[in-house]
């Protein structure tokens, strides 16, 4: 089996980025890592394909980078690290973004307007349906999917029911026993979706421990304004609620903004956990699953690249994710007043 530049970069312990850096003599990249890299490339019998920066004439040095959103903290990591990992190349990025509001339904992916413009297409966090996808192969470009891969075709992301299962864990091992889940867009129905496997997880979690789940699912729109107004439908409905997990950072956000709005304390009445690992997750004290968005994004282009000279790639990068334990979890309050007095009476004053 031949060996790509992600196999490379993996047996350095470096980006693909710092892979193609160094087989290629270019700066910001130490001697002892070089040579990480060198030994790892021999060893896995790796040949760099002709760099992306000497492909013949006739390319258009661009890739169609299509997304639904560039202001949400993944998204935008994730184009940052994919123009990161262009700019190495002499590569520019076309962007092309779709108007997604829990107002109307978004409009239908129009290939066309990548025609002869691009020499391949990046789609980050946007569930195609199988007709646009099929649409975009039409192209004949090379195709690399962020975070919502078809099936059949090259995807970076995460293993996204296990990291919903790990979150649902730590707050199932605090304790609590009736957990709500804050997922995304309601017509978002396709299988390979980050938000339906997300919610798979946490059904999966929920029922190895004998848990309940109906009537805990809400949609949060995987922004602020979705996660705060579905947190308060969901506790209208369900206020013996004690921990919620929230599909993205995002959307906990919101979460802890409709806890507080309520007078309700956290983690003391409701402990809450996100995905993503946002900048403001630790100002906020925020427990949540985190995972390396910019660097999906460098590893992306960088195959994108790498399957435009020819060159083999993996069918999927699973990232992994891990679990940073803030301040908005504990165990539910009644658990902390049964573990502070065991006998039920009260505590003796100090």
């Amino acid at each position: 089996m031949a060996h790509g530049i992600v196999d490379v970069a993996r047996a350095a312990g470096v980006s693909t980025a710092t892979v193609s850096r160094a087989l290629r003599g270019l700066p910001n990249v130490t001697a002892a890592t070089r040579e990480r890299v060198r030994r790892a490339a021999e060893e896995l019998g790796y040949v760099p394909s002709p760099s992306a920066a000497s492909l013949a004439s006739g390319r258009t040095r661009t890739i169609g980078l299509i997304t639904p959103w560039v202001a949400h903290w993944f998204f935008a990591n994730v184009i940052e690290g994919a123009e990161r990992a262009l700019r190495v190349e002499d590569f520019d990025a076309l962007l092309y973004t779709f108007e997604v509001s829990r107002e109307v339904r978004r409009l239908r992916l129009d290939p066309d307007v990548l025609r002869r413009r691009v020499d391949g297409v990046l789609v980050v966090g946007l569930p195609l349906e199988a007709e646009e996808v099929a649409l975009l192969e039409q192209l004949g470009y090379p195709l690399v999917f962020v975070g919502a891969g078809a099936p059949g075709h090259v995807t970076v992301g995460l293993d996204d029911v296990a990291t919903a299962r790990r979150a649902v864990a730590h707050l199932a091992d605090l304790g609590h026993r009736v957990i709500a889940h804050l997922s995304g867009q309601p017509d978002d129905t396709l299988p390979w979706s980050p938000a339906v496997r997300r919610a798979e997880g946490w059904r999966l979690e929920l029922a190895s421990r004998g848990l309940p789940t109906d009537g805990l699912e809400v949609h949060g729109h995987f922004d602020v304004r979705g996660g705060r107004a579905s947190t308060h439908g969901l506790l209208d409905r369900r206020p013996d609620v004690t921990a919620v997990f929230a599909a993205s950072d995002e959307m906990a956000m919101g979460a802890l903004l409709a806890l507080r709005d309520r007078g309700l304390r956290v983690p003391e009445d409701v402990s809450v956990v996100g995905v993503d690992g946002h900048d403001m997750g630790e100002h906020l004290g925020l427990t949540t699953m985190v995972q390396s968005a910019q660097e999906q994004g460098v590893t992306a282009a960088s195959m994108l690249l790498e399957m435009i000279t020819g060159a083999p790639v993996p069918d999927e990068v699973l990232f992994p994710t891990a679990l940073v334990e803030r301040g908005s979890t504990a165990l539910p309050r009644d658990q902390i007043v049964t573990s502070r007095n065991p006998s039920g009476g009260c505590a003796p004053a100090m």
